[in-house]
């Protein structure tokens, strides 16, 4: 089963070119087929070769499909890798984005474009199969930029709105950002080690390399741009809300099971070099810190609830850096799965919301949707519970592996474990902020359930995986450095479980009691200008205006004449002169003509004679 493996990643590239091939011509139900039943069939896929390779007791498998490029001694396979990493990253791409998918074939039902959707959404999956399969670095980045190419696609869907080409355009700008570091670190790798395959360049760098050198410094710093644009942290953070203009099923992918999430696959996969430079690991965990605290801030302020739990994503995809930063490798791996159960289902959960709510988003004209709606009540709640770590919910297992990790590590991982104690609170309190006002709200506007097999029935699986996702074992610990048990104190855990659950009181305490009225806090004074500083995502994006932008567009203003252009514009009038010259001659006189031939003959003659 194991040589079966270069299927996962074919079959939704097949899917994809059926429905590019039609040209959108084919009707929703074989275009549902064909874009859902490729995806279910590569987890199916996915799944035989997992059981084989978990029953094997191989620590990997390498497939070479074909050598892709050779120049000299260089030489680039299109090869597949299997590891508990990937192996991990395989089914969740494939099993949660086979979810979303049938979802969306719901969703994005009598949509004039459901088959050019469900053509990019196979693309997708396709490339990021490739970014985790992948075995070598170019290939990597293949899906790299193929995961880009495609969200720009999915978040502009819609682009007769001419926003969401807007958004589309800054989440491709920002990202491409990451990526040219990235690809400046990839490129410095091989340079040093001669060698673009990954296990062979993690091996030859742990030898070859001293511990805090110049170089692991530099390439590891490189490949963290490159995370930090992919997984939206600080400081390319800013595409991720706007990238909510897409439709929802694309928001849930984004967020739940695929691009994200690249970045702390990159960080893992690369960890032996992080291991060579500490002081850029530690930057990792500093990063994750300050976005989880900052995301989280934000999430509080928004209106828009696809908006709200994209900056939930960002605080949980801070939290994954934050384990990666204190060297709990495996615990990042295990946050990525769970996130992944409770954020697709949240996500989807809303999608239902929002079209039982005629498409509004606001969660101000919602409120008191748990009678209308006691379906999506109740799987909205179990999403909430396992974002929240609430203890027994998926991720409680994960996310207490990461705070006690950081709370035990002595290099620095106590500011850490502070931050991250400080964001579990942030996050009960802008979820439960977020429960209370759809649910419990004063109610505005009516609702209306959705059903359907296709619509409900992925929801189910969710809320199965999100409270008892925890409970799976990953095969992933003996490929990351031995970490020692956790042995906090009970004190520890009773502030790790409790302390949190103060933002939900809080929560409640607020939205539900009336503690404090919002409203008045937020009119004037420093509460309204802390509310539209953290609102505006900290200022960030005014002030990469006033960085890049503005200073771009005043130069492109400066030269719109193009001085540059004006050499070749000279040499074109130049030119046009000469022609004017020439063609003044043509006058159609014998006479003339007869005059410049002989004056052309003696001209020649006398440069012989002279010469």
């Amino acid at each position: 089963m194991l040589d079966l493996l270069w299927l996962v990643p074919t079959i939704p590239l097949i899917g994809s070119l059926i429905l590019i091939l039609t040209q959108g011509k084919l009707p929703e139900v074989p275009a549902a087929i064909v874009g859902a039943g490729s995806i279910g069939l590569a987890f199916l896929v996915s799944v035989l070769v997992g059981l084989d390779f978990l029953g094997s007791d191989l620590p990997s498998f390498s497939q070479r499909l074909w050598t892709w490029m050779r120049v000299g001694s260089f030489d680039a396979g299109f090869s597949l890798y299997l590891d508990g990493i990937s192996l991990v990253m395989m089914f969740v791409i494939t099993g949660i984005g086979f979810l979303i998918h049938v979802y969306a074939t719901g969703y994005m039902h009598d949509d004039p474009g459901f088959a050019r959707f469900f053509s990019y959404m196979n693309l997708f999956v396709s490339a990021m199969l490739i970014l985790v399969l992948g075995d070598n670095l170019l290939l990597l980045f293949m899906g790299w930029e193929g995961v880009g190419l495609c969200s720009y696609l999915l978040i502009g869907f819609w682009y007769t709105d001419s926003y969401n080409g807007y958004c589309a355009r800054k989440a491709f700008v920002i990202t491409r950002v990451g990526d040219a570091s990235m690809a400046l670190g990839l490129f410095l790798l091989f340079q040093s080690l001669g060698t673009i395959n990954i296990q062979d360049s993690m091996q030859l760098a742990q030898a070859q390399w001293p511990q805090g050198g110049g170089m692991a410094t530099a390439v590891t710093l490189l490949l963290l741009g490159g995370a930090v644009g992919k997984s939206a942290q600080l400081p390319l953070q800013t595409w991720l809300p706007d990238a909510m203009a897409g439709p929802t099923p694309i928001s849930a992918l984004i967020h739940a099971a695929t691009m994200v999430t690249a970045g702390v696959y990159l960080i893992a996969r690369t960890h032996a070099l992080y291991l060579l430079a500490p002081e850029v690991q530690y930057l990792v965990g500093i990063i994750g810190a300050i976005t989880l605290l900052m995301a989280g801030f934000t999430a509080l302020t928004q209106s828009d609830i696809k908006k709200v739990l994209a900056f939930s994503t960002m605080s949980q995809i801070g939290y994954m850096f934050l384990a990666l930063g204190v060297g709990a490798w495996s615990s990042a791996i295990f946050h990525l799965m769970t996130h992944a159960f409770f954020k697709a289902l949240l996500f989807l959960t809303a999608g239902s919301i929002i079209l039982g709510m005629h498409h509004e988003q606001n969660i101000f004209k919602m409120g008191g949707l748990r009678k209308d709606l006691p379906w999506s009540h109740a799987l909205f709640l179990i999403g909430t519970l396992g974002l929240v770590a609430f203890p027994g919910f998926s991720g409680f297992f994960s996310k207490e592996e990461i705070l006690a990790t950081a709370l035990e590590n002595h290099d620095g991982g106590f500011i850490l474990f502070v931050a991250g104690l400080a964001g579990a609170v942030m996050t009960y309190l802008y979820s439960f902020r977020l429960y209370f006002l759809v649910f419990y709200g004063k109610k505005t506007h009516d609702g209306h359930e959705v059903m359907g097999l296709h619509l409900q029935g992925p929801l189910v699986v969710l809320a199965v995986l999100s409270v008892f996702g925890g409970f799976i074992q990953i095969p992933v610990t003996d490929l990351f450095p031995a970490v020692a048990e956790h042995h906090p104190s009970v004190g520890s855990q009773a502030l790790m479980i409790l302390l949190p659950m103060l933002g939900g009181v809080v929560a409640w305490w607020v939205f539900i009691k009336g503690g404090i009225n919002t409203a008045t806090l937020t009119e004037g004074g420093l509460g309204r200008a802390l509310h539209r500083f953290w609102f505006t995502q900290w200022g960030m994006d005014w002030l990469y205006d006033r960085l890049f932008v503005l200073p771009y567009v005043g130069l492109a203003k400066l030269n719109k004449r193009d001085f540059i252009d004006a050499f070749y514009n000279g040499t074109a009038k130049v030119a046009l002169a000469l022609h004017g010259l020439v063609s003044d001659t043509q006058t159609g006189q014998l006479r003339w003509y007869a005059l410049t031939m002989i004056s052309g003959v003696l001209l020649l003659v006398s440069i012989g004679v002279l010469l």
